[in-house]
C-alpha cells in the first residue's frame, strides 16, 4: 500500500520523496517537515536561497461586476487604492471582530481578483465568501486550488536564481506586486514578489502538471547559490522571526487583527465591512495584546504554554522557538494590554516550572534594506 495513502498530495509530492523529505501529516496534507534539517534549511533561506512547496494553500478567483464592492464588505482593509497587479494582505472578520482568516488579495485587473487563503481554512473560507456574496449577484467565486500549483523561492539569491530562467526583468517587479503571465523555464506562470520568510523572494503559480518541471528547473538554476528544498519546520521559524502571523496561533475566531498588532492592515475609516463595529469597540480597550519576548533563563517556550505574573496565569504563548538567526529562545504570546510594555518581565510555565522572560520590541528579525 502506498505510504501516505490517506493524505492529500500536492503536485510536487514526488519531489518531496526524491529530495529526501521527512513527510508528515500537515492538516491532512503529505508535506515535508524537513529535508536536510530545520536549522540548516533556515540558514539556507536567510543566507542563500530556498525552495518551498506551498501548493496546499487555497486559491480563489473573484470576478465580475461588483467584485470590488463585494471584497470591500468581505475584508477589513480598504482595497480601493489598489493598482492593477498590486497585492494587499488583509483579513476576513466575523461580526464579533474575530478572524475568519488572513489572506492575500491580488488585483489582476478591474473586476478580477485572485485570493490566496490558508490551506486548513479553504472550505470554511469558501462557505463564508459564498454567504457574503449572496447580495452581489454578478460576482462569481471560483475555487481554483485544485488547478493551481504554488512554489515559493526565497532568500538573498532568489533573484539571481530566477532571472536565469526568464526573459522578464525581475527588477521591474516590486514587492507585493504580481505579473499575471510570465514564462519561467518555458512554463507559463503567474509570478508575485511575496513570501512568508522576511526575505526577498517570489511565489510562482502554474498548472499542476508543470509543478515538478518547475521545481527541477529552479533547483538546477539555484545550484551555484547553494539552493535547498525547505520544509514546514524552517518555514515556521522563518515566518516567526519575521513577525508574520499564523492562523490558529496568533489569529483565530476570537482574536482580531488589532490584538495581533496588525492594525496597520485594518481600515477602520472604511464603512460597512463585516466586523467594523466590533473592532471600533475593541479598539477602545483591547482585551489582550500580542507581545514578543526573549527567555532570560534556560527553556524553549511552545504554543499553548501559560504566561504568568506573580504566580497567576495572565496569558498564553502563541508561538515559541529557538530563533536560529538570533541564537536565542524567544516567543510571542497574549497578555493583558496593561502588561504589554517593553521591558516588563514575566514567567513562561514550562513543564509546571516558571521560567523568566522579558518583553522586547518585535519583530525578532528584519531584513536589512539594500
Amino acid at each position: 500500500m502506498e505510504e501516505h495513502a490517506n493524505l492529500a498530495k500536492t503536485p510536487s509530492y514526488q519531489m518531496h520523496l526524491k529530495y529526501g523529505g521527512k513527510v508528515v501529516d500537515f492538516g491532512g496534507w503529505a508535506l515535508s517537515v524537513q529535508f536536510s534539517g530545520i536549522l540548516e534549511e533556515h540558514r539556507s533561506v536567510r543566507e542563500r536561497v530556498g525552495l518551498f512547496d506551498v501548493s496546499h494553500m487555497g486559491e480563489v478567483r473573484v470576478r465580475g461586476k461588483g467584485a470590488l464592492a463585494f471584497l470591500q464588505k468581505l475584508v477589513s482593509r480598504d482595497l480601493a487604492p489598489m493598482a492593477d497587479g498590486q497585492i494587499f494582505y488583509t483579513h476576513m472578520l466575523y461580526p464579533n471582530g474575530g478572524t475568519v482568516d488572513d489572506l492575500m488579495v491580488y488585483k489582476l485587473k478591474a473586476d478580477d481578483y485572485f485570493l490566496v487563503i490558508n490551506a486548513a481554512n479553504t472550505a470554511k473560507d469558501l462557505a463564508w465568501m459564498q454567504g457574503v456574496a449572496k447580495e452581489f449577484k454578478e460576482v462569481t467565486i471560483e475555487d481554483v486550488s485544485a488547478d493551481t500549483a504554488e512554489l515559493a523561492l526565497q532568500g538573498p539569491y532568489s533573484v539571481a536564481t530566477l532571472q536565469k530562467l526568464t526573459d522578464f526583468d525581475l527588477s521591474l517587479l516590486k514587492y507585493y506586486y504580481v505579473v499575471p503571465q510570465v514564462k519561467i523555464a518555458g512554463i507559463p506562470c503567474m509570478l508575485s514578489r511575496t513570501g512568508y520568510t522576511g526575505e526577498d523572494g517570489f511565489e510562482l503559480f502554474c498548472l499542476p502538471e508543470h509543478a515538478n518541471d518547475l521545481w527541477e528547473a529552479l533547483m538546477e538554476a539555484g545550484k551555484e547559490y547553494g539552493i535547498a528544498p525547505i520544509g514546514l519546520g524552517a518555514r515556521d521559524t522563518l515566518r516567526f522571526e519575521a513577525g508574520m502571523p499564523l492562523y490558529g496561533q496568533e489569529l483565530d475566531a476570537d482574536t482580531s487583527p488589532l490584538e495581533a498588532n496588525l492594525g496597520r492592515y485594518v481600515s477602520l475609516d472604511k464603512p460597512n465591512f463585516i466586523g467594523r463595529e466590533a473592532l471600533l469597540k475593541r479598539a477602545e480597550a483591547l482585551p489582550k495584546k500580542l507581545v514578543c519576548f526573549e527567555m532570560l533563563e534556560r527553556g524553549i517556550p511552545r504554543h499553548g504554554y501559560p504566561i504568568a505574573v506573580d504566580g497567576k496565569q495572565v496569558g498564553y504563548v502563541t508561538t515559541g522557538s529557538y530563533a536560529p538567526t538570533l541564537n536565542k529562545n524567544v516567543g510571542e504570546g497574549y497578555v493583558p494590554q496593561g502588561m504589554a510594555s517593553v521591558g516588563n518581565e514575566l514567567d513562561i510555565i514550562i513543564r509546571d516550572r516558571p521560567v523568566r522572560a522579558r518583553i522586547i520590541k518585535g519583530p525578532f528579525y528584519r531584513r536589512a534594506k539594500k
